[in-house]
């Protein structure tokens, strides 16, 4: 964890470095000015750091007021940052030509100002967007046709939500306005794959209560992801009991005697305690091999060598899409399955849901939130 947060602060006050010291070339301020500017620059660096101190220690309220303010810097100075790395690499390119070919080419390099009020505006108006596209969840669909379904059964709608990243800044109307969807999908069986919760989980019951009002008839399951134990297990699991879900932690539950749900936790239970974890095959096993359809609901987007064998269908989560583009590209190279689904081995299939929420800024761009709405009927 030291190493994440030194990691975290180097990489993170470059890029605070970086944004003042084109601030400087642009405007060329006073001493007075710069000085004012540093501080701000070091509140945002601290923000999330800020926002866990009072969270620990209850000021709810400074929390969620530096939750708005850091975090949505935050998106600003990603973006910012990725388009000031565009910008380096067009004066690279008109350099290159004055270099090479003709110096009038020189003409066009960008002055102090263009290099800094362009990343600025960018990154304004693409967090502009963002706010207001993390609202409106898209639905995702998919229809399933198995051997395993009798025919008596007909079809079974299987709505998948995950990464709602429940806290500081999801929550009251914003996870209204979530929740919305899936009331309108109309699940049969409701099923989250992981980070319901985030932050320390505190005075959520609000929330708590909104899911308790979406009651589909086959019932509400749900796995933890990473951020239920950055969190704290205990406050995590205790909001999810009560939002009405049933917690799958290597067990196996049946819904409408035809489908099995095999649930696992999230890796990072390895940090924070010494349980050993089965693997997903074991788990699945517990069902006791009855050929029911099985659904492996596990967070991230991880496949045990031989487990495609053992389910049907995989739901995961986790990777958000990336969440903001361009840093999707980031986690695409580290997630190979990335998101939407993937054909596995003995025709088991693999969905990765790109999240409902979001972690960190409440931003979303060109990675839309969404549920996912799975029809599983019989051949």
């Amino acid at each position: 964890m030291r190493l994440f947060l030194l990691t975290f602060f180097l990489i993170y006050g470059g890029f605070h470095f970086h944004f003042f010291l084109r601030f400087r070339a642009a405007f060329a301020p006073g001493a007075a000015v710069q000085a004012v500017l540093v501080v701000l620059l070091l509140l945002g660096l601290m923000a999330p750091i800020i926002v866990r101190v009072s969270e620990r220690y209850d000021l709810e309220a400074l929390a969620r007021l530096m939750s708005w303010i850091g975090y949505l810097w935050m998106a600003v100075l990603l973006l910012f940052i990725a388009s000031s790395v565009l910008l380096e690499i067009y004066r690279l390119l008109v350099r290159a030509t004055g270099m090479l070919i003709s110096a009038e080419a020189l003409r066009f390099l960008p002055s102090a100002g263009i290099l800094f009020f362009i990343p600025v505006a960018a990154a304004l108006a693409i967090v502009g967007y963002g706010f207001f596209a993390a609202l409106e969840p898209r639905v995702e669909r998919l229809e399933i046709r198995s051997a395993k379904i009798p025919k008596e059964t007909g079809r079974i709608r299987v709505v998948q939500i995950s990464d709602v990243h429940v806290g500081l800044l999801v929550r009251g109307e914003r996870l209204a306005l979530m929740l919305r969807k899936v009331r309108e999908a109309a699940p049969d069986v409701l099923v989250c794959t992981g980070d319901l919760v985030d932050g320390q989980g505190d005075n959520l019951a609000e929330a708590a209560a909104q899911f308790r009002e979406i009651n589909p008839p086959l019932g509400k399951f749900a796995v933890t992801g990473n951020h239920e134990f950055y969190a704290g297990i205990d406050q995590s699991l205790d909001f999810i009991a009560k939002s009405g879900f049933i917690i799958l932690r290597g067990e196996v539950a049946t819904v409408a005697g035809v489908i099995d749900l095999a649930g696992v936790d999230d890796p990072a239970i390895r940090l924070f305690s010494l349980y050993r974890k089965l693997s997903d095959r074991g788990v699945i096993s517990r069902g006791g091999g009855s050929g029911r359809f099985t659904i492996l609901l596990k967070h991230q987007p991880l496949l045990e060598e031989d487990a495609p064998g053992a389910f049907d269908l995989q739901l995961s989560g986790h990777t958000h899409k990336g969440q903001i583009f361009p840093f999707s590209l980031v986690t695409r190279l580290v997630f190979p399955y990335h998101s939407g689904s993937f054909p596995l081995a003995n025709g088991a299939l693999l969905h990765v849901s790109g999240g409902m929420g979001t972690w960190g800024p409440p931003v979303r761009f060109l990675s839309p939130p969404e549920i996912t709405v799975i029809d599983i009927g019989p051949e």
